[in-house]
């Protein structure tokens, strides 16, 4: 390295040293010109013209020029930079390496890997980006929120609906808690262990993949604090085209060759080796990874699924770090026990939505104004914490000038609206192209390729696929169509030999969407009814079409109908429009009548925006069972829209395990003053949440039943309530098991039993076994198991929500299940629950991944054992 003499100033030593500058600097000139960008040196027009000049030596030299042009003070920022880089080199020279020539090697192809990085992560791909366009990642990352945790493995609903209910709570608990910052996804938390494989889960379009490009550009630029020598990322997308056995050093070479020379030393340093394995849920074999064939070296040929299943597991470079990306939909395929974090991205908070937004317009004023529209609109706002979802509502606002002028107020709303938006943004875009193909005949009708990509959405969503190859012949009818472009995301995965397009629409959302077109303006057959069962906890469907459903609802309505058909030239079928209609009165009726889980069909009824169609669901008895979801604003809207638009009393609300909140309740008071049967079990429910619940009682004529079990009340909460029932005294039976309530909290309903209150269930509550003698006589109140079959076939039931239930939920069923006396156990029934319960604790200890859990289920399968 050459030295700067004491006695020049900063540019005479740049004019001296500039021959020995250009040798030395060649294999670090990308890093060195992010940090003189980063400390403001450089502005980012002064980045792309030395980036435009052919060769590191030629952008030292481009360097050096520009120094020259700006002054003293910049190159002796530039100097600085530089001994500091020198120091470092020093430092790691003393750490251990004796072989000094071929650290010198090891650490220039380390900085070489580090700009390789930089270069190809430097550039953010948008949706529609126009070729030859280049929008630089640094300018347009907006920070992910990031928590410790994952999504729920057995999914009972779509993945973007389940993840949006329970996002805030999750990102208000990581505000309280500690917010993970990429560089610190592998230190550990309590310090307890070492970590080496991470799992970052997240929904489509949360920005899995926009992480992983930041994590490739910090360590490029030497912003991160990682520890790492070298990254090495695949992509499930190229390691799909791999159909022969390979070995892990060809494929790390595949994409690195300038590593080859090193690699050797790269592998045997595995423990500063991080390994990143990105899409996993995108993966052909990714049901098969859990392998009991395993590679335990990089040069041993196998299956590409083996080569990933020996790496996660450990069997293969034991010592490197390894971080995996998926979505929920695939996570419980990976191997129990091979994870040791669990991070998943909780997508923006409101303050990164602002923040996209200025990126988006780049311009305060109009930024602003626009974020102001998308807060006005609830459905908007709640749905922009999916990065991938506020980019699509921000091409709607870009063109909203010229959309219809009503908010949308649907989930299909916005989506027609982004349709037409983006259809006329490439349209104007390509105004002069498009006259030149039309006077050439060369040109399709934008209706025929939206009925293609709607083809292609629609028989790849019923296959479960979301990457298209354009080997596939439903891909290659859409070739030469620009507008192809518009919709679909195109990347190359290149392998040695094979070069193939790998294409998936902008978002998950978005292909259910075309999918739904397709199947509202095609003679074919509608698709089947949605499925029903009597608790959403108990039937197989996993919410895979829930969203396709609402979409193809929306569109079969006449407001987005008529859109379509005005800016798109796509018409309905009129008789489809009327049986999708009928069906949706006939399915709602008969499933008001069963008690059938409903939730979907509401959103469903909702898409449509006809009240009309209530005139026609006239069901003998109106029972409404959206139980076992935790429910969102949206959630509510639907249920409140459905049942605002019906008359007469509501047999039946069940809200077990929604979630319910006090504010949810006070909203929906108006519906529960309707209401004869009233379930609002599994729900923590505060003073505030039992006051809305006592005002509905002193006023509702209705109101027979009422379930409260589970729901975390006490003395005080039952005392507001029995004052409550006192005023009408129409409440005939109130279930409450597994609550705080003592015998002082019963006392208070000594004066109602047995009239009104002819049956009180208290069953699992905090009493003793000194039962106060004014109670033994109070054959309504139960406060302990007889043989009655009743109580069998509720064993059974409670049996049956500790099945469904998460293992948090359950931990939290077994403080109040196990502590019981022996003597309740005499019961024939309560022995065969609990002997249940007991197995059921062991198959979670199985598949548990989370030690704190486990602990608690090892401690109730003590109590239990005894």
């Amino acid at each position: 390295m050459v030295e700067r003499d004491g006695c020049y100033s900063g540019l005479a030593a740049l004019r001296v040293l500039r021959v020995s500058l250009v040798d030395e600097l060649e294999g670090q000139i990308d890093s060195l010109l992010e940090i003189l960008v980063s400390q403001e040196v450089f502005t980012r027009d002064d980045r792309e013209e030395v980036l435009c000049q052919l060769g590191p030596r030629a952008r030292v030299r481009n360097v050096l020029d520009i120094l020259a042009c700006k002054g003293e003070e910049a190159a002796e920022i530039f100097l600085s930079i530089r001994s500091h880089h020198q120091q470092e080199a020093q430092k790691q020279s003393k750490e251990g390496h004796t072989d000094q020539p071929q650290f010198v090697e090891y650490n220039k192809v380390k900085q070489k890997h580090k700009d390789f990085l930089t270069r190809r992560s430097e550039s953010m791909l948008f949706y529609n980006t126009r070729h030859g366009e280049k929008i630089l990642f640094s300018e347009h990352y907006v920070n992910l929120l990031l928590a410790d945790g994952h999504q729920c493995l057995e999914r009972k609903r779509h993945e973007v609906l389940t993840f949006g209910q329970k996002r805030l709570s999750m990102q208000q608990k990581s505000a309280v808690h500690r917010k993970i910052a990429p560089a610190e996804l592998f230190s550990s938390a309590n310090g307890n262990r070492p970590v080496k494989k991470v799992l970052v889960s997240g929904v489509a379009g949360i920005g899995k993949t926009i992480l992983v490009q930041k994590m490739l550009f910090d360590f490029g630029g030497n912003r991160d604090h990682l520890g790492f020598d070298f990254i090495i990322h695949m992509t499930f997308r190229d390691l799909n085209l791999i159909d022969k056995p390979t070995n892990f050093r060809e494929l790390v070479l595949r994409k690195n060759r300038h590593l080859s020379k090193e690699l050797d030393a790269i592998l045997a340093n595995d423990k500063k080796l991080l390994i990143i394995l990105d899409g996993f849920d995108e993966f052909r074999h990714y049901r098969s990874c859990d392998v009991d064939t395993f590679v335990t070296e990089p040069d041993e040929d196998a299956e590409v699924v083996e080569l990933v299943g020996s790496l996660m597991q450990g069997e293969l470079l034991p010592n490197a770090s390894v971080m995996l990306t998926s979505r929920p939909t695939a996570i419980n395929h990976i191997p129990v026990g091979c994870i040791d974090r669990f991070v998943l991205i909780t997508g923006f908070s409101l303050a990164e939505v602002q923040d996209f937004f200025l990126r988006y317009f780049q311009d305060s004023a109009i930024a602003d104004c626009m974020f102001a529209v998308v807060s006005a609109n609830e459905l908007m706002l709640t749905l922009c914490y999916i990065p991938a979802f506020c980019y699509i509502v921000c091409c709607i606002l870009k063109e909203s000038k010229d959309l219809c002028g009503e908010s949308p107020k649907t989930m299909t709303d916005i989506y027609v609206q982004y349709l037409v938006a983006l259809l006329r943004s490439h349209t104007q875009a390509r105004a002069e192209t498009f006259r030149q193909e039309q006077r050439a005949g060369a040109v399709q009708k934008q209706s025929d390729i939206v009925l293609k990509l709607g083809r292609l959405a629609f028989q790849k969503l019923m296959e479960h696929q979301t990457l298209f190859y354009s080997s596939d012949q439903d891909v290659a009818v859409l070739e030469g169509c620009s507008l192809v472009s518009t919709f679909l995301d195109k990347t190359v995965a290149q392998e040695p030999g094979c070069t193939e397009e790998v294409y998936s629409f902008a978002h998950l959302t978005v292909q259910e969407f075309f999918a739904a077109v397709y199947c509202a303006v095609t003679d074919d057959p509608l698709p089947d009814v949605l499925p029903h069962t009597s608790s959403r906890a108990e039937g197989s469907n996993n919410g895979h079409l829930d969203l396709f459903h609402r979409f193809l609802s929306g569109i079969l309505s006449e407001r987005n109908a008529n859109l379509l058909s005005r800016q798109v030239g796509l018409s309905c079928n009129k008789d489809k429009v009327d049986i999708y209609r009928q069906r949706i009165v006939r399915e709602l009726t008969m499933l008001c009548e069963n008690r059938a889980h409903i939730l979907n069909h509401l959103h469903c009824f909702f898409e449509q925006q006809d009240p009309s169609l209530a005139l026609a669901v006239q069901p003998n008895t109106l029972q409404v069972n959206v139980s076992d979801e935790t429910l969102s604003q949206m959630d509510y809207n639907a249920i409140k829209y459905f049942l605002n638009l019906t008359k007469g009393n509501i047999s039946e609300l069940d809200l077990t395990g929604t979630g319910v909140s006090c504010e949810a309740l006070r909203d929906m008071q108006p519906l529960l003053l309707r209401c004869n049967r009233l379930w609002l079990g599994e729900n923590n429910l505060d003073m505030d949440a039992a006051q809305v619940i006592a005002d509905v009682l002193r006023v509702s004529e209705s109101i027979t039943h009422l379930g409260l079990g589970w729901s975390d009340i006490g003395d005080d909460e039952l005392l507001a309530l029995s004052s409550a029932i006192r005023v009408k005294k129409k409440l005939e039976e109130l279930w409450m098991e597994g609550n705080r309530v003592s015998y002082k909290g019963l006392l208070s309903l000594r004066d109602l039993t047995p009239d009104p209150l002819k049956t009180v269930v208290a069953i699992w509550n905090d009493l003793t076994d000194t039962d106060p003698e004014c109670l033994c006589t109070q054959e309504s109140i139960t406060v302990s198991f007889t043989d009655d079959d009743i109580w069998a076939a509720w064993g059974e039931w409670i049996f049956k929500r500790c099945k469904v239930s998460s293992n948090d939920k359950l931990v939290t069923v077994l403080h109040k299940v196990c502590n019981v006396s022996v003597h309740c156990l005499e019961v024939q029934w309560a022995k065969t629950f609990y002997k249940q319960l007991l197995q059921l604790i062991k198959h979670r200890i199985e598949c548990c991944t989370d030690d704190d859990i486990c602990k608690k289920l090892k401690k109730f399968e003590g109590i239990l054992n005894l």
